[in-house]
């Protein structure tokens, strides 16, 4: 190996005074990295002198009112990574309690980043993401007084309106305890127990009127939902799915998409009964996916097989599921599966929706069938979606080149029919397509020959002076 490659060895062989005047050079108008050698320097003096210089930094950032515009984000996110990781890597294994204080005050700096920050990229948002996981590691070693802990985390939960402090429930689980949760729980009722306070705009007659008109109370709906996250989450990490699902109301758990969640839970309590009833009492367009899916489990735990295959059966009926016909086809018994494919075909030809079926056909794949589906209902495909019809186009032009020209004339008779003039360009495209696969067409039964396709497109009205040389 070149040793004038850059690595440490090399560098190493330098010696340390040259080294010195090289990192004193570079760090020549660079703000980011002379920040790092005074750590650096802190560091070698001791984690205590390092925590100096780090709560300065914070306290700096914390008070700064610049904005930080596109240009200048990226050292912004050079400082605060460097900030996380003199906490956690250098602070942490000697003194974990100052370490936990350190993130904490770290974590509480994202609210006033945010107000001076374009973070429309998300990557300073990574860093508070990444950074607050590691209460997880540092905060038992730390071990904080749990009530004031609790008391922490809820002022923190409580005025969090960017969702900064999101995990922190589960990353403390640890360390709070039964206490803790205790204490947390209880600042929770009590502000459950708090009425919402009237906006000082709202006259007291404005207020009869919005009563009186039944509107919602948005600020009591918002703090109901807070309230309910937060005794989720604690009941969550505790393992407690009885005060987990006690915060549904009647109403959410009227939704098919809540049913589903509560069964799956049930399930996982052996509790197979209440799971059904809990689907059962649920309604709605919305959550299907989820909802078939624990009813199907819960019907298998409930030792209903034939029931559950009729379910998987009536999803591939209802929305050509691929993956519940895969299913099905699984739990029949041997030889069966063949007829039932046979029966799923069939079914599949007459699907009311034929960009939906042939969409299904693509999927399982099925080319022969796709291909029946196309010369089947060729007039009912409606060649708007192009991008779709482009590429169900490229699946069947090899095997089934038949199938592929009435798809291309469906996205030209398209174009024609409603003068999209934008896809005009794409029109001889098309055409041309037809042309090469015709050579492999030897029949094309009730549907115009090529050439005779070509005749009568020649003589639609409006594009002779466009594409009309094409031909």
């Amino acid at each position: 190996m070149s040793k004038k490659t850059l690595n440490k060895s090399n560098l190493a062989a330098l010696g340390p005074d040259r080294l010195a005047d090289l990192l004193l050079e570079v760090s020549t108008g660079s703000a980011d990295i002379k920040r790092r050698l005074r750590l650096e320097l802190s560091h070698n003096l001791g984690a205590s002198e390092l925590a100096h210089e780090v709560h300065k930094r914070l306290a700096a950032l914390r008070k700064s009112k610049t904005y930080v515009s596109w240009r200048r984000r990226k050292s912004l996110v050079t400082d605060l990574t460097t900030q996380v990781a003199m906490i956690v890597d250098k602070i942490a294994p000697d003194d974990p309690g100052e370490a936990f204080e350190l993130l904490w005050q770290f974590m509480d700096l994202a609210p006033f980043i945010y107000a001076r920050a374009d973070d429309r990229r998300g990557d300073i948002s990574e860093v508070f993401n990444a950074a607050i996981q590691y209460f997880e590691v540092i905060a038992p070693r730390a071990e904080p007084d749990i009530e004031t802990l609790a008391d922490r985390v809820w002022i923190a939960l409580r005025d969090d309106e960017q969702g900064v402090w999101d995990d922190i429930i589960g990353l403390l689980a640890t360390t709070l305890g039964d206490a803790g949760f205790d204490r947390l729980k209880a600042h929770i009722h009590d502000f459950a127990a708090t009425p919402v306070a009237r906006k000082d705009a709202d006259h007291e007659a404005i207020q009869f009127l919005r009563d009186l008109r039944g509107e919602r109370d948005f600020c009591a709906d918002l703090n109901a939902g807070f309230v309910k996250r937060c005794l989720q989450d604690i009941a969550e990490v505790t393992g407690d799915t009885s005060a987990y699902i006690a915060q549904f109301t009647a109403n959410d758990l009227s939704r098919k998409s809540i049913a589903a969640e509560v069964a799956t839970l049930m399930l996982e309590e052996n509790a197979p009964d209440k799971a059904l009833a809990a689907l059962n009492h649920a309604s709605g367009p919305h959550g299907q996916a989820a909802w078939d899916d624990a009813m199907i489990a819960t019907l298998t735990a409930l030792n209903k097989p034939d029931d559950a295959q009729a379910h998987r059966w009536a999803c591939f009926e209802r929305d050509l599921s691929a993956p519940h016909l895969r299913d099905y086809l699984k739990f029949l018994p041997d030889f069966e599966d063949v007829e039932a494919q046979d029966r799923a075909r069939i079914y599949t030809l007459s699907y009311p929706a034929v960009l939906s079926a042939l969409h299904f056909c693509l999927e399982w794949p099925d080319l022969l069938t796709a291909s029946q589906l196309v010369i089947k209902r060729a007039d009912e495909i409606d060649g708007d979606d192009y991008e779709f019809i482009n590429h169900a186009t490229d699946a069947l032009r090899d095997k089934y080149p038949l199938a592929a020209v009435l798809l291309l004339r469906s996205m030209i008779d398209f174009a024609l029919t409603h003068e999209r003039t934008t896809r005009y360009k794409y029109v001889i495209d098309h055409i041309q397509d037809c042309e090469k696969l015709d050579a492999d067409i030897d029949d094309y039964g009730v549907f115009e020959p090529h050439k005779s396709y070509v005749e009568n497109f020649r003589k639609r009205g409006g594009l002779t002076t466009l594409i009309g040389t094409a031909f």
